[in-house]
């Protein structure tokens, strides 16, 4: 099983090494663009082929990153703007009438409100490394009608480290799929860890910020 498993995931970059030469710079693009809307599509599989495509000369790795980049920003967007306008009700009642399509339900958005919720803005750049969260995130931003500059901004840095570390896998292993799979779980790992700083990093500094505002308000 295991052995079919690894065969089936080395078929699956080869053929994704090709369709993504094929498409060229646009097909990452709109993976990415897909990837971080409502569809649960891994951006693994985009990336890091991608990556080994720029490993082998024939694509650059900047532009590659730019794709990528805007991809994850444009997808988080349309969800976001959703969300802003058409309110939570109705996100809901499409959610419930064409879950199967979306392969969405209430509970998962619950999940990722419930995140915003407890953690703040900041959520839009640590959710960006964690499954699930990373493409609902953007659904409570825009019910909360969090600020659109720093949405974009906290979204690109969190896209930005993703798509680069992706990139950067796939550059390294190829299409060796089978190493790519037996480290995968590592690099999240290292990744979430790194979030995490960067959320503890925040929440210092904004309480530092407030305690200092709260002073010199009184005087």
């Amino acid at each position: 099983m295991i052995s079919q498993l690894t065969e089936l995931i080395s078929q699956l970059t080869i053929i994704l090494l090709s369709i993504i030469n094929e498409l060229g710079y646009l097909g990452i693009f709109i993976g990415m663009t897909i990837e971080s809307s409502f569809f649960p599509f891994p951006s693994e599989v985009i990336l890091i082929p991608a990556g080994a495509l720029v490993a082998q000369g024939k694509m650059t790795l900047w532009i590659v990153f730019v794709a990528g980049l805007l991809g994850s920003l444009a997808g988080a967007l349309i969800n976001f703007f959703l969300a802003m306008y058409l309110g939570r009700t109705t996100i809901d009642l499409l959610v419930s009438k064409y879950k199967k399509i979306l392969f969405l339900n209430k509970e998962k958005i619950k999940q990722s409100d419930d995140y915003f919720r407890k953690h703040g803005e900041i959520t839009t750049f640590v959710g960006r490394f964690i499954p699930v969260i990373r493409q609902l995130i953007s659904l409570p931003a825009g019910f909360s009608r969090m600020n659109l500059f720093k949405f974009c901004l906290f979204t690109s840095l969190g896209a930005g480290a993703w798509t680069a570390i992706l990139i950067y896998i796939g550059y390294l292993c190829g299409n060796n799929a089978t190493l790519i799979q037996e480290n995968m779980h590592i690099i999240i790992f290292l990744l979430l860890i790194f979030a995490g700083i960067i959320a503890i990093i925040y929440v210092l500094l904004n309480r530092k910020l407030k305690r200092k505002i709260i002073p010199d308000n009184n005087n």
